[in-house]
């Protein structure tokens, strides 16, 4: 087949197309080719972790990438320049100076099997059709539930689209346990209920309140201590105070590693407040459940086996490639209980097979994307030994980062002492505001360091970190590690990078 002609070809030579196999293997080639190129140079340090572009200059077209939609089809050619220019002009989450998000790395089995999830393109609903990926998720799931320390791994669980839904199912499994009859009556059958969060919590907890019907006003936000854990005595008082109305207390979110500061509620003294007031304990480990991997820092999630709901997310401490979180639920039945609809085309009771293996009927999704595969294949290659040494080497780096700046000049830490998580969350002071006395003129200058420093680096491209307010303190970095291909040397170089780049500020 003469294979010079990318340019003349379309993609309706490839397969299904009679005599499709050999253009499909060629042009399958030349986008693995794209991707492994990609992949080399992510975890090379002299590339850029993004090359920078206003979303007008994107949207107006670069060097024959244009994002407009075309009438007509195009060559397979021009497809291989728009693979190509979206990875350039994306950004490299993988790369060892990406600490924008919680969520970063790029596991090079977490990738294959994401192509494998791909290329098997099957829906998590019934067992009819994705037999040996529902049979992963059961098995992952039990395993995780077992580290938790729910005895012999019982209960029940389901991989979510993210923390903020897998929280979601936590209100919804906590409401149908308490008040059934909301499934069918909806909340006029329920008294008025309160839901309980710290004021650090992820925002998702009030998400839930809105889309559920419980309203943001009956989402009652915690007081923390300055290293941001809840203060139990605050909850017990808001608890009374909100029966005192009239109101029922339902649920109560603890955080496990919060996104900010990176602070571990605590568990124990949340669930004898939640079995005095015969409340649901739900535990936010999104980010900080992936530490229970570890026999050095489990014990910061001390008591989580004591409560109703466990979200945890692999895709963030973990490493494991988006989207990978699961809601984790103690009592069985509850999620199938709770959403179960009985849909006649899905989910007949009369197949062949053992139906309780159909999972979709659990979910609040119809169509589920397979997130299992992936995290499945990552175990088997790491171990939980694995995981256990990525997370070590992830807390010993932030502590490598607390240690490095804690004294030195031109930088202040957000909270005193050492890190809980691998948040590290300080303000770089520009030798123009050093020996400045604290005043708002001071305050007001500090709130805009970061923001420019991180636009700065942006442009440059040399490295991503992230930075917002909190509370009364004005914008401070936020740096946090989950990527297995960090090391002291790039912690070091972002050091560097903040000083050179906010010198002169």
């Amino acid at each position: 087949f003469p294979f010079c002609t990318f340019w003349s070809m379309l993609s309706l030579y490839l397969l299904p197309a009679k005599n499709g196999e050999e253009p499909t293997m060629q042009f399958l080639l030349e986008v693995v080719d794209i991707l492994t190129n990609y992949i080399r140079k992510t975890f090379d340090r002299s590339t850029k972790v993004l090359d920078f572009h206003h979303p007008h200059q994107l949207l107006e077209g670069i060097e024959g990438f244009n994002l407009e939609l075309s009438d007509q089809p195009e060559s397979l050619e021009q497809i291989l320049v728009d693979c190509r220019d979206t990875l350039k002009y994306g950004v490299r989450t993988g790369h060892p100076r990406f600490f924008n998000q919680l969520s970063s790395g790029l596991d090079i089995i977490g990738l294959a099997g994401e192509w494998l999830t791909s290329t098997a393109n099957t829906n998590m609903f019934t067992y009819e059709i994705a037999p040996v990926f529902v049979l992963m998720e059961q098995l992952t799931l039990k395993k995780m539930r077992e580290i938790v320390g729910w005895p012999g791994g019982e209960g029940d669980g389901i991989f979510s689209p993210g923390g903020a839904i897998s929280n979601m199912y936590s209100v919804m499994v906590a409401r149908y346990k308490y008040y059934p009859e909301v499934k069918t009556k909806g909340m006029s059958a329920a008294p008025r209920l309160i839901l309980f969060t710290s004021e650090h919590s992820h925002y998702s907890i009030k998400k839930a309140g809105a889309a559920l019907g419980f309203g943001v006003e009956n989402v009652i936000l915690l007081k923390c201590d300055e290293r941001g854990r809840v203060i139990p005595a605050d909850l017990e008082a808001k608890i009374i105070d909100a029966k005192q109305k009239g109101y029922v207390p339902l649920f109560v979110n603890a955080t496990a590693g919060s996104t900010v500061y990176g602070a571990f509620d605590p568990i124990n003294e949340i669930a004898d407040l939640c079995e005095k007031y015969n409340m649901w304990l739900h535990v936010d480990g999104a980010w900080g459940g992936g530490l229970l991997m570890s026999r050095k820092h489990r014990h910061k999630l001390s008591g989580i086996e004591r409560a109703n709901s466990v979200t945890w997310n692999p895709h963030k401490m973990m490493g494991v490639p988006l989207q990978c979180s699961a809601i984790l639920v103690r009592e069985k039945g509850l999620l199938q209980g709770c959403n179960q609809m009985c849909a006649g085309y899905l989910f007949q009771p009369d197949k062949q097979y053992d139906v309780t293996y159909d999972t979709g009927d659990k979910a609040i999704q119809c169509g589920r994307h397979v997130d299992i595969f992936k995290f499945w294949l990552m175990w088997k290659a790491k171990g939980t030994s694995g995981f256990e040494q990525h997370i070590n080497k992830c807390l010993e780096l932030s502590e490598y980062l607390y240690t490095k700046i804690k004294n030195r000049e031109g930088y202040e830490m957000v909270f005193q002492g050492e890190p809980q998580h691998t948040n590290v969350c300080f303000w770089y002071l520009p030798p123009s505001l050093r020996g400045m006395p604290d005043c708002p003129e001071r305050r007001e200058r500090l709130h805009k360091v970061a923001p420019k420093i991180k636009a700065m680096m942006m442009e440059s491209g040399t490295t991503m970190v992230g930075y917002q307010p909190q509370g009364d303190k004005v914008n401070f970095f936020r740096m946090v590690v989950s990527n297995p291909a960090a090391t002291k040397s790039d912690i070091d170089f972002l050091i560097e990078e903040i000083e050179r780049l906010g010198q002169d500020l």
